[in-house]
């Protein structure tokens, strides 16, 4: 059984896809942006990290899982120099659950002032 799942609290999807995909236990969680529901978008590369990392825990709530439950971790960056205002929050919400993980720059983003875009995989753990 796939469950698909859109989650009504937060950005909603721009184009065809919802939030998280749960299947045999493994979760996939969609790209994740700064961006609050109603738009606003903090001028801060950190501050968009903590609505996408927090937009990822409700996500992995909805289906039973938990951040420390991630297996994967993708970061995609508009400006890779910043990588180190990130870093301190990745390793207090991940601890000593280390995902594997990439690190990319990209030229762009769906919104010019987006600067940070995670997406994950995770485990259900019974």
């Amino acid at each position: 059984m796939i469950s698909r799942v859109t989650i009504p609290n937060i950005l909603q999807p721009v184009s065809h896809y919802c939030h998280v995909v749960e299947s045999n236990n493994i979760v996939w969680v969609s790209g994740l942006v700064g961006m609050l529901p109603d738009g606003t978008i903090p001028p801060d590369t950190a501050a968009q990290f903590d609505i996408a990392m927090s937009d990822l825990e409700t996500c992995l709530h909805a289906v039973r899982s938990t951040r420390n439950d991630v297996v994967k971790v993708r970061i995609f960056m508009t400006d890779i120099s910043e990588r180190a205002l990130i870093n301190p929050k990745r390793i207090e919400i991940f601890g000593e659950n280390k995902p594997a993980s990439s690190l990319v720059e990209v030229s762009g983003l769906v919104d010019p002032r987006m600067k940070v875009e995670i997406e994950a995989e995770a485990i259900v753990q019974d």
